[in-house]
């Protein structure tokens, strides 16, 4: 998902699901992701049908 660094530049933020069922945030280089009002509301989108996958993996 697309989010800025600190200097405003473009970066993005993955979101994984693991084969364990884990989430896995990976930022940006330097480890920095800065997000608007509107990206975070996608963060949580992103997030919850992550956590949904990860719940699906553990039931297996």
């Amino acid at each position: 998902m697309g989010c800025h660094d600190p200097f405003g530049r473009d970066r993005a933020l993955t979101v994984l699901v693991e084969d364990e069922g884990r989430v896995v945030l990976v930022p940006p280089p330097g480890a920095s992701a800065v997000l608007s009002a509107r990206q975070t509301r996608s963060l949580e989108v992103v997030l919850d049908q992550a956590a949904g996958r990860a719940r699906a993996v553990e039931a297996g």
